[in-house]
């Protein structure tokens, strides 16, 4: 599309939807940018030196059929009636993402899943950088893709979180590394029912030709059974594949592209072995040497809000794992673990079960903390199956007062909530701050 001269409404005015407005005002759109918030905080030069008409505290139902294109954040759910107005014009209702594909000249390497997406983005990131210094790392991982497109050149290449929230709204998106880590019951509060969200996952191969790739977990039965028009590239911990990358005795093997390697050792990597596996096989696809690979998944150190170490108190260790905002990256949470748990969970509402999360505790969780919008739902899935050691807390500052009182010398606690944050917080990384900020104001007597 030639934005030159196109009128644009761009709604929500978080980051994403503030780069893709000045995007598209240095294109030579007429763009309105809308927010139901009556003030705005800009990122960069005031709207109104960029050309852009403001609509704030207002909702644009009466004037989005005067547009050519809308343009929408991922927070903005899909079947608002502004945005069903716009389809019934025919007018085009792109995200971010979109938007910066429409004007990327470079290859793209796009990840997602339920769990793990992020975690496996910037560890390839990094081992993309030390193969290509011209590595840009963008996505849900909090960098709008909006914000590099414009410097990107042919020989860069793009590594790109990407949630279900932003493949809604992709149409020609089309990276030539596409990887889909697993698919577990997430954001049903959004999408409905598991096969809207598996097909909305899906969009992220579904443009891709014959000669690129697709990465697939294969232990998860819903990635095994996917059928892209890409070449399906699996990995797994559990099964010695044929082609693909896999565990055998402890070392990560790729047998790919008539190659048999040993990559590394999996007990020197500090990260799920899914998540090393999934970037060994995204790496080798892009051409990356062995070796490479496996110098960065020994240095890589995790990312913060997923497992992050926070400190040692009296013998009790403190781990904030608030990226955890489902049961299943929960468990995971809770496997990584090496010592006896007091747990902190709960949150806001995704119409999630608690089930197969609260079943695990009988072998990790001494006790359980719970706050939040689904506290007295987590508490009776706990009584269902005769889990008796829990606590019900008004704020994240009392649970952690909580947690430490409870843990002895020898445990851990965790904060894994298996629910988003927003009943209480802006997003997980300022519900794991506040956690980190709680557990270093302990100042208690010495456990005896």
């Amino acid at each position: 599309m030639e934005f030159k001269g196109k009128k644009v409404l761009v709604c929500g005015l978080a980051r994403s939807g503030q780069s893709a407005a000045r995007l598209l005002a240095q294109l030579g759109a007429k763009v309105v940018a809308q927010d139901l918030k009556e003030e705005v905080a800009w990122n960069f030069t005031t709207p109104e030196e960029m050309g852009i008409e403001l609509l704030l505290g207002k909702n644009p139902d009466d004037i989005v059929e005067s547009f050519d294109l809308v343009v929408i954040s991922p927070g903005i759910p899909f079947d608002l009636p502004f945005l069903e107005k716009a389809r019934l014009k025919n007018i085009p209702v792109w995200g971010e993402v979109e938007l910066a594909y429409r004007r990327c000249p470079c290859p793209i390497i796009a990840i997602t899943g339920t769990n793990g997406k992020t975690t496996v983005t910037t560890l390839v990131g990094e081992i993309l950088q030390r193969h290509n210094h011209q590595t840009v790392v963008v996505g849900n991982i909090g960098i709008p893709f909006t914000e590099h497109v414009e410097f990107l050149e042919p020989d860069n290449c793009v590594v790109a979180e990407i949630s279900s929230f932003q493949l809604e709204t992709t149409y020609e998106f089309a990276p030539k590394i596409s990887a889909v880590l697993n698919i577990t019951p997430d954001h049903l509060d959004r999408h409905k029912t598991m096969a809207i969200y598996q097909a909305t996952k899906e969009r992220i191969f579904a443009n891709q030709s014959p000669d690129d790739f697709v990465i697939l977990g294969y232990d998860n039965a819903a990635c095994r059974g996917m059928t892209p028009p890409s070449n399906k590239i699996y990995f797994s911990t559990k099964e010695k594949l044929d082609t693909g990358v896999f565990l055998d005795n402890g070392m990560i093997r790729a047998k790919l592209f008539d190659k048999d390697l040993s990559i590394v050792e999996i007990n020197q990597c500090r990260i799920l072995p899914e998540n090393a596996l999934a970037a060994t096989a995204i790496c080798l696809c892009a051409g990356v040497p062995p070796i490479s690979i496996a110098e960065s998944l020994v240095g890589f150190k995790g990312v913060s809000h997923r497992i992050e170490y926070v400190t040692t108190i009296n013998g009790v260790e403190f781990f904030n794992d608030s990226k955890a905002t489902n049961t299943d990256s929960a468990i995971k949470g809770l496997e990584a673990m090496q010592r006896p748990v007091i747990l902190i969970g709960g949150g806001y509402d995704k119409k999630s079960t608690f089930g197969d999360w609260v079943r695990y505790f009988n072998d990790k969780v001494k006790h359980l903390i719970v706050l939040g919008e689904v506290s007295d739902q987590i508490v009776e899935t706990c009584r269902a199956y005769g889990f008796n050691q829990y606590d019900q807390v008004n704020s994240l500052r009392d649970a952690v007062q909580l947690a430490y009182a409870k843990a002895k010398p020898g445990d851990c606690v965790l904060l894994s909530p298996a629910c988003a944050s927003w009943d209480m917080f802006d997003n997980f990384e300022q519900r794991g701050d506040l956690f980190k900020q709680f557990v270093f104001e302990i100042t208690p007597p010495a456990h005896t």
